[in-house]
């Protein structure tokens, strides 16, 4: 059961309405999720505001797609793995076999590889990495703009799940797979 209830847009606090709106306008619904956030203006200010400049920044889709899962799948968010399952192969065209390999914090391509290890080293150490964990993303070919932004993702991602099993929040994606023992 939902322990904190999605708002509905008018229900919304009136600073929520407008980001809940444009959202409703971008992709045509807004996930409860940002309907969860909206019960804290300023969080969904910060969460869409972090959100949409990572966006923008150096990494490409299907990288942070990989960081989302990997992180998820640390944390057990079921409604994360659902959503970065479903963006994972719908916009980033990541393929079944990398989404898993991404939940088990691994991937198929080598550069990928060291980025989504290095981010679920940096969950499971709680960002506590030693140089030589450093070395090996950059030896990938990330750079220090590179390595900043993966742990601004682990961060972004690690805050989305937290929020959803702390409010239980209802899962509206197609639900992601159970893993299978590796």
């Amino acid at each position: 059961m939902t322990r904190i209830e999605p708002l509905d847009l008018e229900a919304a606090p009136a600073a929520s309405q407008s980001l809940l709106a444009s959202v409703k306008k971008q992709i045509g619904t807004v996930p409860n999720m940002l309907r969860t956030f909206a019960h804290s203006p300023a969080a969904l200010e910060g969460y869409v505001g972090l959100s949409g400049a990572l966006a923008r920044g150096v990494l490409d889709a299907a990288t942070r797609e990989r960081i989302a899962l990997a992180v998820a799948e640390i944390n057990g968010c079921g409604y994360c793995l659902a959503a970065h399952s479903y963006l994972g192969k719908n916009v980033a065209r990541l393929s079944e076999g990398e989404i898993e390999k991404n939940r088990r914090g691994t991937s198929a391509d080598p550069k990928a590889c060291a980025a989504v290890e290095f981010a679920a080293l940096v969950v499971a150490k709680r960002g506590q990495v030693g140089s030589a964990d450093i070395e090996v993303v950059r030896a990938a070919g990330f750079s220090d703009a590179e390595i900043v932004e993966i742990v601004a993702h682990v961060a972004l991602n690690t805050l989305t799940n937290y929020l959803n099993e702390i409010a239980n929040t209802a899962v509206d994606f197609p639900a992601a797979p159970v893993l299978k023992a590796a």
